[in-house]
């Protein structure tokens, strides 16, 4: 895409256009136009920037060859008219003084906080930037003078707990650590990982509160009363490549320190207390491999230092990428987004069978041109499997990811046979690495990539949710970054393998994960419930995520499927399920579902085959229309829908379930319902045949009925309950009472009664259970199985 600036005076509106290359503006530009421009791969020096103003921060994303800033062969500026010209150098200038990290700092809001609140706001600033920290990353602190539990004023550390996330974090999410029980310990030497987390447990001012972050010693043995610690993008570019010493001088000069490499813990805490101390004069401190530390007399010194800090590294990046071409441009060559996309609709299935044989995940796909570029480049395949940018990097997304060998000329099938292969490899390089590395009382990990990078097509991430693949995902894009600028520079270098595996096993790292919830009975399960905008079909969706499935809501009135997904996001969490238009009587409709569910969340486990409508006529007066549009909708619908589930699950090779809600009438057809009892009997026996077809696979079908769901039924219309009042003879006030009446308990049935039955057939409860008929109709005799 193009982005298309409007330059001229913001009060008197847009006067002319300078195309620069990325998404579209359609406002006078202004301070926020950097966060939606994007990193390009190619710089050229700006033409007519004015020499007063700060070069500008790296725009991100755009395709391979589009310049940072337009340069006169960039906007064609010698065809161009002059007042083009003139506004090419005006949003140059623009672009150069605000694409740029900047302090978000709002005096007028920060002056209504103090203490732990001032704290959080700046915390929070930094957890804004996600090129600063990125899902939990990162970690602040102030010192202050509290109470303790015997009302003596003592001093304490406030510092970020472990698992929490800056960017949302709140003030219970900073522990407090008495300071004479920190400063005690630097009279030691060394501390283990174990004593230490002991250690810090009694030291709290809360006992039995969130757990201190693990780097809280190397907050608590700096003097300084506020410290930032960050793993910004921009400065691990620097201190990860090979000329890292130089290339810091170089940026940075005397201002700061550089520490070697050292795992969080004890000795890297003392590591830079007494770096700092034999230079006073510093104003921060790079961890080579890690990040930054700023600190400051107030909350606002220390976050003012990170994005100073950061700006300077910035500039000495986009300086050094002008002109460059980074990754050694294109080995593979690109194809349109339309072609990328369809070779990851036909290799995502297998793929996700691949990733899901020990445990389903959720995989989602990128096909952004920055990570298309990358994955498509002569250098990806070596700098991929470098390292990660930082340690925690490692927990989320691995070491590395799998990079698939793979031409751009290869059929679907081949590239499948491609993927098979690379992910093949990668399992047993996983294997090997961890017997190379392992420690006692280290159990290996699940050895499937995260990552999975294709060269013509993009990349996959997984993890066990929506949420935890958008986490992989951000922290790779992240990761392109930071090799990107590390390569312009010299070579991308990152941990060791030993480090490496020292992160991803280390016990306090893997203790964050812990703090997560225990996964529910349909944990990394994505179902597809058709007709589920409203009844039967919005309550299966509700109940499936309660009980941890990804929901996609299909239904032909796109609004009604839209409210209930926003309805279970707003309940359960972004992520958890999408609403979709789908009339299950068109193919290209029902194909275009499954395809964006492909690429939504990787595949499918679960589908709930719900879709219905009624019509009511004896059959003398029937229309041939009524009977073909009830057939179309409640048998072929049905066909449709479980043909394309089918294809789905059988290329997964996970298994899967098939729910159909049929309705009692396939065994007690009734009276003037001949176009929907004879539908749904065609229903039935399509399930059967499926659960005949489907064993092979370990692919589940059963049939659920119902009968006479009333509540929240665009099927129980008033035009259907005049006519089914008319079939039994009695009024249309009477019907909902008639039908409550006519079953054994005497019970009325309610959508969540039905859900309940389809959450039990599409769940391991009933894993041996195929070809099952299972009623929810209060007991009518007339249609107990036989």
């Amino acid at each position: 895409m193009v982005l298309e600036a409007r330059v001229g005076d913001p009060a008197a509106g847009p006067q002319v256009h300078a195309r620069v290359g990325v998404v579209l503006v359609v406002a006078p530009l202004g301070a926020g136009l950097c966060r939606s421009i994007q990193k390009s791969r190619t710089y050229t020096r700006c033409s007519g920037a004015s020499s007063a103003a700060p070069s500008s921060r790296p725009i991100q994303n755009a395709p391979a060859g589009t310049s940072m800033m337009p340069s006169a062969a960039a906007v064609g500026a010698a065809s161009r008219p002059a007042a083009s010209r003139v506004a090419t150098k005006r949003l140059t200038r623009i672009m150069v003084s605000w694409c740029r990290m900047r302090s978000r700092w709002n005096e007028a809001e920060a002056s209504q906080l103090q203490g732990l609140d001032l704290l959080v706001y700046a915390s929070r600033l930094v957890g804004a930037e996600s090129s600063l920290v990125i899902w939990g990353g990162g970690n602040t602190s102030i010192k202050t003078r509290e109470r303790d539990h015997r009302g003596r004023e003592i001093g304490v550390l406030r510092v970020k707990g472990s698992g929490s996330d800056l960017k949302s974090i709140q003030r219970r999410d900073f522990p407090g650590v008495r300071m004479d029980d920190i400063t005690a310990l630097l009279s030691r030497d060394d501390m283990g990982d174990e004593e230490m987390v002991s250690y810090l447990g009694h030291a709290l001012q809360e006992p039995g509160g969130v757990r201190p972050s693990i780097e809280t010693l190397l907050h608590g043995f700096l003097s300084a009363p506020a410290v930032v610690h960050t793993h910004a993008d921009a400065v691990v570019s620097l201190t990860n490549n090979d000329r890292a010493a130089e290339v810091i001088d170089g940026v940075y000069g005397k201002d700061v320190i550089a520490l070697a490499y050292r795992r969080p813990g004890f000795r890297i805490s003392r590591d830079v207390a007494d770096a700092i101390r034999e230079r006073p004069d510093a104003r921060a401190l790079l961890l080579e491999r890690h990040g930054t530390i700023t600190w400051g007399a107030t909350v606002r010194e220390a976050y003012e230092a990170t994005i100073e800090l950061i700006t300077r590294a910035e500039e000495a990046i986009g300086e050094r990428k002008r002109g460059r071409r980074l990754f050694g441009g294109a080995r593979v060559a690109g194809s349109e987004p339309a072609a990328r996309r369809a070779l990851a609709l036909a290799v995502a299935p297998r793929l996700r069978g691949l990733l899901g044989r020990e445990r389903r995940i959720v995989m989602t796909f990128d096909e952004s041109p920055e990570v298309a570029d990358f994955a498509s480049s002569v250098d990806a395949p070596r700098v991929s499997q470098v390292g990660p940018a930082t340690p925690d990097h490692t927990i989320y997304a691995k070491r590395v990811p799998c990079f698939v060998e793979a031409t751009g000329s290869e059929s679907p099938l081949q590239l499948a046979a491609a993927i098979d292969r690379s992910i093949d490899r990668f399992v047993a390089d996983y294997t090997r690495y961890f017997e190379q590395h392992r420690f006692a009382g280290a159990s290996l990990g699940d050895p499937m990539p995260r990552v999975v990078l294709v060269p013509g097509v993009g990349m996959f991430v997984s993890g066990k949710d929506r949420r935890t693949a958008g986490i992989v995902g951000d922290i790779y894009r992240h990761t392109i970054d930071v090799l990107g600028n590390a390569e312009a520079f010299g070579h991308y270098v990152s941990l060791s393998p030993k480090d490496a595996f020292d992160v991803e096993y280390w016990p306090l790292e893997l203790y964050k994960l812990t703090l997560a919830p225990p996964e529910k009975e349909l944990a990394r399960r994505i179902a597809l419930v058709t007709g589920g905008g409203s009844g039967i079909g919005r309550a299966v969706a509700r109940r499936l995520v309660v009980e941890g499935a990804h929901v996609v809501v299909g239904d032909i009135d796109a609004a009604a499927a839209q409210k209930t997904a926003a309805e279970i996001v707003s309940a359960a969490g972004a992520g958890r399920a999408l609403g979709l238009e789908m009339d299950v009587t068109r193919e290209a409709s029902v194909r275009a579902a499954f395809e964006t569910t492909i690429l939504a969340y990787g595949g499918l486990d679960i589908l709930v085959s719900n879709a219905g409508i009624a019509h009511s006529s004896p059959v003398a007066r029937l229309e041939l229309g009524d009977w073909e549009r009830s057939f179309a909708v409640n048998s072929t619908g049905h066909f449709i829908v479980a043909r394309e589930a089918m294809r789905l699950l059988t290329a997964q090779g996970l298994g899967g379930a098939l729910v159909f809600v049929a309705t009692k009438n396939v065994m007690s057809p009734g009276k003037d319902f001949a176009a929907y009892s004879a539908a749904k009997a065609a229903e039935a026996q399509l399930a059967k045949v499926l659960a005949l077809e489907g064993a092979p696979h370990g692919i589940r079908s059963n049939i659920v009925n119902p009968d006479a769901v009333f509540q929240d039924s665009k099927l129980w219309s008033d035009e259907i309950r005049r006519e089914r009042a008319a079939a039994q003879g009695i009024s249309v006030d009477q019907v909902e009472d008639f039908y409550r009446k006519r079953n054994l308990l005497g019970v009325s049935i309610l959508p969540e009664d039905v859900a309940e039955a389809v959450l039990f057939l599409a769940s391991d409860r009933s894993a041996k259970t195929t070809g099952c008929t299972l009623t929810v109709d209060g007991g009518v005799k007339d249609a107990f199985p036989r």
